[in-house]
């Protein structure tokens, strides 16, 4: 629409492109719609793109099955994966999509990558603070305070 008002005050497809960023051939598409059936053709025009193969219903209730967690539909870890979370499109809905594009509907669904931070529930984590302050600093490598050359020095005597 705002493509719409530009070419009416009479700016150029190229500048009314470069200010709404669309490709020129998106813009003389408009601009032949416009000039053809107004603001209200415009408005009515399809879509381009291929059509989404899951609805909105559809996607709530995959948000709503994800949120469930891994272990209510049989997965033995409490992380989903792509490809966990493509099963789980397939056996609700009957599509199956590819691993790459499961990450694209998880991000339209505001849903993340989410690591494992990697550390163990055991860690002592005021004991490694001691060991770094007080342990690691003996036993740290220094060089020596005589100034005597290293025997990989390559400097002529």
């Amino acid at each position: 629409m705002e493509a719409a008002r530009l070419l009416r005050a009479g700016l150029s497809q190229s500048e009314v492109g470069r200010r709404v960023g669309a490709h020129r051939q998106s813009v003389s598409r408009w601009a032949r719609e416009l000039e053809q059936q107004g603001l209200r053709g415009l408005r009515k025009a399809r879509r381009t793109g291929r059509p989404p193969k899951l609805s909105a219903a559809q996607l709530r209730d995959l948000e709503r099955a994800l949120m469930r967690g891994p272990e209510a539909f049989g997965f033995a870890a409490g992380l989903w994966s792509a490809s966990r979370v493509r099963d789980l499109i397939e056996y609700r809905t009957g599509v199956r999509y590819h691993e790459a594009h499961v990450w694209r509907i998880l991000r339209r669904l505001n849903w993340t990558c989410q690591r494992p931070s990697g550390r163990a529930l055991e860690r002592d984590e005021q004991g490694i603070r001691n060991w770094k302050k007080h342990r690691w600093p003996r036993i740290k490598k220094k060089p020596s305070a005589s100034g005597a050359r290293s025997s990989s020095s390559t400097k002529a005597d």
